[in-house]
Formats: C-alpha cells, sequence, structure tokens
C-alpha cells in the first residue's frame, strides 16, 4: 500500500487535506513508495501557532524536567535505531549500516544536550560595587525552526533540535521532502518520552513552506544545511526578516596527501570518504590532492579498493554503498563525469555501467576522474556524488594554495607521517573543520559542526557550546538590596566594624 505521509503539529498527525503533495520513492527500486503532504503557508502558521501556545510553559519547566525528557527520549531513540535507520534506508537509499551510523551520530548530540543543566550555568559576581551584584543567565528564544537536506533525514535534524528544545525553545522542522519519514518517526518518540504537545513540530514541503517559516513573524531563529545557494537565501531572507540565522552551506572538501603519507591509508581514506553514503555527504572527500611523485601510486590503490566495493540495494548488508536519492540527481552527477573528460580530465573508474538486472533505480557506480584541473566543471562545482576527482601538485606550497583559492571551507584533511607539516597544515589552511590522518573530520558533540568562507552563512556553527549560544540570549543583572541592619528587626547575630 502507498505510504501517506503528513504533518506533525501540537503533538499529533496533521488531520487536514493537502493542496499539494510530492512523491517519496525507493532509491533502489526507483518505484514511489510513498505520498508526502505539502504544507501551505496555512499549516506552516498552524504549527508555529502551536509552538508558540506552549513555549510559556516549556520556557518556565525546570530544567530538571527538560533532562529527564531528554533522558527518556535518549532511551527511545537508542531502543529505535533499527526502525530509524530502515526508514531512512528505504527513502534515501543509503546502506543500513550507514543509516545506524547516521542514527548514533545524532544521539551524541541528545546525549550532550541531556546536561543541559550544567550548559546553562551563568556567571555571578559579587559586590562589583559597594553591595551591589551581577549575574549573567542565558534564556530562550522562543519558537525557532530548522530546515534540513535528504543527505541526513535524522541526524542533521538531531543536530538542531535537542539543543534548542532542552534550552526552552519550542520547535518548528522542515525536513526534506524526499526522505520524511525519519522525522515523524522522532515525534513520535518525543510523545512517547513526555515532551509536552507542541514542543516540537513537523511541517513537509517545499520552498513555500521554507518561505513560510522564513517570513512568520513568530519565528524567532532558523537553522538550515543545504547547498551554498539556497543557504545563502535563507540567511538573507530570514535575517530581512529580524531573525537569528545559522545556515550551513555546500562543499568542496580537498584531502591533502603528502610524499610521505601511507598511500594505503591513504587511499582507504579517500575511498571511505569519497564514496560513502554515495557521496552524498557535504563532509564527503570529494577532491584528492596528490603530491608528486605519489599521484600515479596512490590512483592504482584507489582503483584497487574501488572495484571491491560493493554496490547494491541499502537493504542488503552485503552492499557498502547504494543509490543515489533520486534519477534527477543522478543524472546531474553523470553530467559532471561527461564534462569532465571533455575538458581533459581521466576517467580512471566508470561507475556509469552500475545497474540492476532490471535496470530500475537511480544508480551511479563510485567513479574516479584522474589529472582533473582547478578549470574544470567537475573541480569547481559541489557534485554530492560517488565521483572522486585526483589533482596533482607539485608541492605542499601549491597545494595549500589550491585549498585556499576554492570558495569553500567546510572540511579538509591532510595524510602525512610528518608532526611539523601536520601541525602548519592545522596552522595555515582556511577550512572549518580539519583532519589529520582522518579523512571525515566531523566534530563530536561537545564541539561545535560548521565550515568557513562559502560554506557558512552566519557566525555561529551547531551544537556544542555555540549551539548552546544560538537557541539562547544573553542577561546581565545588576542587583542592589539594602543591608538588614539599617532598620527594624534584627535577629542576626551582632558583629562589629
Amino acid at each position: 500500500m502507498m505510504k501517506q505521509i503528513t504533518h506533525w503539529i501540537g503533538g499529533k498527525p496533521w488531520t487536514g487535506t493537502a493542496e499539494r503533495q510530492g512523491d517519496v520513492y525507493d532509491p533502489a527500486t526507483g518505484q514511489v513508495g510513498g505520498r508526502v503532504d505539502f504544507a501551505s503557508a496555512d499549516e506552516v502558521g498552524a504549527a508555529v501557532a502551536a509552538a508558540r501556545e506552549a513555549f510559556p510553559a516549556w520556557r518556565d519547566a525546570s530544567l530538571a524536567k527538560r533532562a529527564n525528557v531528554l533522558f527518556a527520549f535518549r532511551e527511545l531513540v537508542d531502543r529505535h535505531r533499527g526502525d530509524l535507520a530502515a526508514a531512512i534506508t528505504s527513502e534515501h537509499g543509503k546502506v543500513r549500516a550507514d543509516a545506524a551510523g547516521e542514527v548514533a551520530r545524532g544521539l551524541e548530540v541528545v546525549e550532550f544536550a541531556c546536561g543541559i543543566p550544567h550548559l546553562l550555568k551563568g556567571g555571578f559576581s559579587e559586590n562589583v560595587s559597594t553591595r551591589v551584584d551581577s549575574y549573567s543567565i542565558r534564556q530562550p528564544l522562543g519558537v525557532v525552526a530548522g530546515i534540513t537536506p535528504f543527505n541526513f533525514p535524522a541526524m542533521v535534524p538531531m543536530w538542531m533540535f535537542p539543543l534548542a528544545i532542552a534550552c526552552g525553545n519550542t520547535f518548528v522542522l522542515k525536513p526534506s521532502e524526499k526522505d520524511p519519514s525519519a522525522s515523524l518517526l522522532l515525534a513520535e518518540l518525543w510523545r512517547e518520552a513526555g515532551l509536552p504537545d507542541g514542543v516540537f513540530n513537523v511541517v513537509h514541503g517545499d520552498k513555500a513552506a521554507v518561505d513560510a517559516l522564513l517570513t512568520h513573524p513568530d519565528v524567532r531563529a532558523v537553522s538550515f544545511v543545504g547547498s551554498t545557494p539556497i543557504a545563502r537565501y535563507v540567511y538573507e531572507t530570514g535575517t530581512t526578516h529580524g531573525k537569528r540565522v545559522q545556515a550551513l552551506g555546500g562543499a568542496k572538501n580537498h584531502m591533502l596527501v603528502l610524499p610521505d603519507a601511507d598511500l594505503d591509508l591513504a587511499a582507504d581514506a579517500a575511498v571511505s570518504a569519497g564514496f560513502g553514503s554515495a557521496g552524498e555527504r557535504c563532509m564527503a572527500i570529494s577532491a584528492v590532492v596528490a603530491v608528486d611523485p605519489v599521484g600515479d601510486e596512490l590512483v592504482a590503490k584507489i582503483k584497487e579498493r574501488v572495484a571491491k566495493l560493493a554496490v547494491g540495494p541499502g537493504a542488503d548488508e552485503r552492499s557498502e554503498m547504494g543509490p543515489l536519492v533520486t534519477g534527477a540527481h543522478r543524472d546531474k552527477v553523470v553530467s559532471y563525469l561527461d564534462s569532465g573528460v571533455a575538458q581533459g580530465a581521466t576517467l580512471a573508474v566508470d561507475g556509469r555501467g552500475h545497474s540492476l538486472p532490471d535496470g530500475a533505480g537511480f544508480w551511479l557506480g563510485p567513479t574516479v576522474l584522474d589529472h582533473v584541473t582547478t578549470e574544470m566543471d567537475c573541480y569547481k562545482d559541489e557534485i554530492f556524488g560517488p565521483v572522486l576527482s585526483v589533482v596533482r601538485t607539485l608541492s605542499y606550497e601549491t597545494g595549500m594554495d589550491l585549498i585556499a583559492a576554492n570558495p569553500y571551507g567546510n572540511g579538509t584533511a591532510v595524510f602525512t607521517n610528518d608532526g611539523g607539516a601536520a601541525r602548519r597544515f592545522c596552522n595555515e589552511v582556511e577550512v572549518g573543520m580539519v583532519g589529520v590522518n582522518v579523512p571525515i573530520p566531523v566534530p563530536m558533540a561537545y564541539y561545535s559542526f560548521g565550515g568557513w568562507k562559502a560554506s557558512l552563512f552566519g557566525d555561529t556553527h551547531m551544537h556544542g557550546t555555540e549551539g548552546v549560544h544560538f537557541y539562547t540570549r544573553g542577561k546581565v543583572v545588576t542587583s542592589r538590596w539594602l543591608d538588614p541592619s539599617h532598620g527594624g528587626v534584627n535577629l542576626g547575630f551582632p558583629t562589629n566594624g
């Protein structure tokens, strides 16, 4: 039967009739597995109204109460990892192990948010003036929203809403319409954990729903993850309407391989980081920068490993890489192979021949483009697919110049056995997240996630302490109280002075 997916407003599924709907595909087969309701401005308004109504009581709930709900939610997510992973695989296409890993990384932020009583501790200064004290506190903003991408339908929302809710805000999530079911499973787990109705809401849809959130006067802040053009639009539109915005954009992540690197380790890393989740990751390594003379040997080792990858349906435990999310996206990724070869690159591994026996599904096998240059479209653009570009360079300095010239600054890595070179790289590279012999340097939940340059609009990264600051605003109180010895009954112990 066709699955029907709708909004979650005020603690329950929406019961209205949608004016528009969208198809939800199984990427492994290409078949439509469900229909999702698209929200109009009215449905978005209803979700915001539910969140606004729930805010005063949730804001005033004790830190102990909030922490207890978060602990219960954490246990429920942990118990339902398999269900969440299955929903992700069926609609996104990534293999089950990768989907389970996504849930685990999102769960780390939930666990971090469970420490909200400590995270919201303020400061206190006694006698800043005679008998005058000052203290600082952080308070929630109100209704906040999250707009999240298709590639991590559970993890990226969990980078946002656990901290937002723990800080006392209420939340409206607009997940990708391509794989919306995980968000509803999370909503049901929130309800089971005891979260009051209206604190967490979900609306589905496209640009109409996004614009309604960005312009709604009761939405105080918006978190976004997606492509750079849309991130810029979200930032500019949201800030124009008086909102606090953090908008994380696209990436072109480079892995610099120095001549002294362990090339087996580097090849393992390039394949793992380039083709995991079919390359549909903002932290994927898409450009390997090989410093001569290691290029030929490194490419040979990468080809050996790619030849052994098992590509197949995500629900098959033998599969290591699944399909792309839609047919249109697959075709766009394939176009970069054609243009790369036409512009002078060498197709070291061609993934275009991969398909299921019946020809169904949105398939592209792992692909390696060698001898790529910075003028080629396959280098300049974020491909967001299983395409690894190898750029040859003459030295550490020219490799660093290449990374510095790129407009993106999300993640990067250096592979070397020289500690001095690694330290210099970390100091000099203009990128927000850096790995040393680590290809995907996604920070743990107690640090913050975010890039530089065109990979971030706004000045606050996600989760960690920066996430707490984004979802709260500071207040400083200065107080003076009369000394009781100034008059009236005083049963205190008499003192001199």
